[in-house]
């Protein structure tokens, strides 16, 4: 029925308007590019222009493996990032003249701009079965690690053709308000004019509040390379500047970090932004402050080397439309001096 109607459209193309005949011919094409039912795009990134859904899968939470090291054994790998969540699969097709290249790169630099950090990457031009990440064996090794679920298009992935070409893959990471997302693409040239490729969002749960808490080491590399760190895992009483008695895990791990150097810091107070800024300014300041007490008085800090102030909800890290950008606004920082 859809050849007939084409060819119906062809047969009248000198009597039409030029762009009567190209909206035609685009409506036409749209009837052959339909994607598969009750499929659609994540929110998170957008298709290859031109690229049709032929399969979709989503599982409201299953665990998750992440490559993000070579193979280094047979059908091994010996890094890989565990997580769990709300995976959502879709599986493209892409029928023109683009090289899987062109669109390996199009999904990296569309990441690196939504800012998401790369946790692996790799393109190889020509088929292989190359143990590098985003070669063949590579692949195999993470697709028998996470199984597609059900049959369909996807099966593409572990079935070439005689003009089957390169693949490749590019990870990314992502830190939202309430939660961590990651946004997997791999893809192949699967024929001569076909490149196939799989884009899999995993959107982790989100984390109880309280059980991360200050690390010494991660501290210090946060200070080398940011100048600044959040100390995770002080906990206040509500609406107050009285810390918690589970807040000494984290205030061991801070002294342990300050006694290892002799540098200065700033103790930095942050809010979200319910109440006044008034209000806020002063919480905030009076919060770094009991930090800076409590270090100097249970920990024998230095007084000369902490100063507290307060910026209230100056500097948020996330927008305080939702509860959990408001519970990663409330927070303390060292920042150096």
């Amino acid at each position: 029925m859809i050849y007939r109607q084409s060819q119906a459209l062809f047969s009248k193309q000198r009597s039409l308007p030029a762009i009567t005949l190209a909206v035609l011919v685009l409506l036409s094409f749209s009837l052959h590019a339909a994607d598969a039912d009750n499929c659609a795009d994540h929110p998170a990134i957008t298709r290859y222009p031109g690229s049709v859904i032929e399969w979709c899968k989503t599982d409201n939470y299953l665990p998750y493996s992440i490559p993000v090291g070579p193979v280094t054994g047979y059908r091994a790998i010996s890094e890989w990032v565990e997580t769990e969540g709300r995976v959502t699969r879709n599986f493209y097709s892409l029928k023109d003249d683009r090289t899987h290249p062109e669109v390996w790169k199009n999904y990296q630099e569309a990441l690196l701009a939504a800012g998401f950090e790369i946790i692996a990457e790799g393109m190889l031009p020509e088929r292989n079965v190359s143990s590098e990440i985003g070669g063949g064996s590579w692949l195999g090794v993470y697709y028998t690690k996470n199984p597609f679920g059900k049959p369909g298009a996807v099966g593409k992935l572990v079935s070439g053709t005689s003009s089957s070409g390169g693949t490749g893959v590019v990870f990314g990471k992502k830190q939202r308000a309430d939660d961590t997302i990651y946004v997997l693409v791999s893809l192949e040239q699967h024929s001569k004019d076909e490149v196939a490729t799989l884009i899999t969002v995993v959107e982790t749960k989100a984390a109880e509040s309280g059980l991360v808490i200050a690390n010494a080491e991660a501290m210090g590399k946060d200070i080398e390379e940011l100048g600044r760190t959040v100390l995770d895992g002080l906990m206040f009483e509500h609406d107050k500047a009285i810390l918690m008695p589970a807040s000494k895990g984290a205030l061991d791990e801070i002294a342990s970090y300050l006694n290892a150097n002799d540098k200065r810091f700033f103790v930095v107070g942050h809010t979200d932004s319910v109440g006044t800024f008034a209000y806020n300014d002063k919480l905030s300041t009076d919060r770094a402050m009991a930090v800076r007490t409590a270090l100097i008085q249970d920990y024998a800090i230095a007084p000369d080397r902490l100063e507290a102030h307060g910026v209230g909800p100056l500097v948020p890290v996330f927008s305080n439309a939702s509860d959990g950008g408001k519970a990663k606004n409330r927070r303390v920082e060292l920042v150096e001096r």
